[in-house]
């Protein structure tokens, strides 16, 4: 379940809420007037986050490639790995 707080306990409960994103990794959900404003995580869990999504786009790189027609021998690939 979402831990959600409003920009009010954003400002008055940083210390709380910096503590919560670290030890549990998980997000925040802030709101502002009622409605979904920003997502406050750890730079741990944005970073996870980021490597996901660059492996996402990479992964979806090569099925493109793949459904082009365009493929190298693994060696070749293994090589530029290396390099």
């Amino acid at each position: 379940m979402p831990n959600i707080k409003t920009n009010t306990d954003l400002k008055n409960n940083y210390n709380e809420l910096s503590k919560f994103c670290h030890e549990t990794g998980e997000p925040v959900f802030i709101t502002k007037n009622g409605q979904e404003d920003l997502v406050v995580m750890s730079i741990e869990a944005y970073e996870r986050l980021s490597s996901k999504l660059e492996l996402y786009r990479s992964l979806d790189e090569g099925r493109a490639a793949i459904k082009a027609g365009e493929k190298r021998p693994l060696a070749e690939v293994m090589n530029d790995l290396h390099r």
